[in-house]
């Protein structure tokens, strides 16, 4: 709980700090809301093509837009620290003073950044989610609910998993390896429609190495009718771990990469 403090009294501190230039602070979360409104522009015109994407509907296509924008942005929201500020810490040497500090060095990394600009692509894709569903005739219930908001926590977990790959990379190699985009941004921008429009390689992939199938996908086809491969209704439940799976595992890998991090001497 002391962790849990901790984190919270840095976001409310990291947020006053984003706050002490307003006029630069809008003119940025505006820029991000012009870049998302253009992502979701290209799924509109996709549904304005095309009726049905595979048997998809262009209400569905406008919630699997939504669900993963919500999870992706949220873990970009709160887990700056990871997302994108722990490359520049290991160059600069400032992850040198975070070694200093009677707290784990995850848990500091995680405190270290927010990104508040990003309330706007959740915004977007808070509008898409609730479209989707409204065009695709969802009958909520206490289930599907639960499933919805299971899925996004998952989701931001795998993402941080994801994006910790990048980060254990850096403790060996000092620079950030590009090729680790390919999953994480990559991977949003190709989960935004559904898994199985796509050939078996990338099937495969976002299955079992960035399962985005497992904790985006299952859930949401099911909530809207379309249950993916036939699965029973338990397994909607169940796959959405496999983000949590990946957090921990990562996790571990990180903590074990920490062992041999050697200082840039910056």
């Amino acid at each position: 709980m002391d962790t849990v403090r901790l984190y919270i009294r840095s976001m409310g501190m990291l947020l006053r700090s984003h706050l002490q230039y307003p006029a630069s602070f809008v003119m940025q979360t505006l820029a991000q809301l012009v870049m998302e409104a253009g992502e979701m522009m290209v799924v509109i015109l996709v549904v304005d093509r095309f009726e049905k994407l595979k048997g998809w509907t262009g209400g569905n296509l406008f919630f699997f837009f939504g669900l993963m924008s919500v999870s992706f942005y949220i873990t970009e929201f709160f887990g700056r620290g990871i997302t994108g500020d722990f490359p520049s810490m290991v160059r600069t040497g400032k992850l040198d003073t975070i070694l200093l500090r009677p707290r784990g060095v995850l848990t500091q990394v995680l405190c270290s950044g927010m990104d508040p600009r990003r309330i706007t692509c959740i915004a977007v894709g808070t509008v898409a989610l609730i479209m989707g569903s409204r065009m695709s005739g969802v009958e909520w219930s206490a289930l599907k609910v639960l499933a919805l908001i299971e899925s996004i926590g998952m989701s931001c977990l795998l993402i941080l998993g994801l994006f910790m790959i990048e980060s254990i990379f850096c403790i060996h190699s000092v620079k950030s390896v590009e090729l680790v985009n390919a999953i994480t941004y990559g991977g949003r921008s190709a989960c935004q429609y559904p898994i199985d429009i796509y050939p078996t390689p990338l099937k495969v992939m976002f299955t079992v190495l960035a399962p985005f199938a497992l904790t985006l996908h299952v859930p949401a086809a099911w909530i809207l009718g379309k249950p993916l491969y036939g699965w029973p209704i338990w397994t909607v439940f169940v796959t959405p771990l496999s983000g949590a799976a990946v957090f921990f595992i990562m996790t571990a890998l990180f903590h074990r990469g920490m062992r041999y991090y050697r200082s840039t001497g910056s």
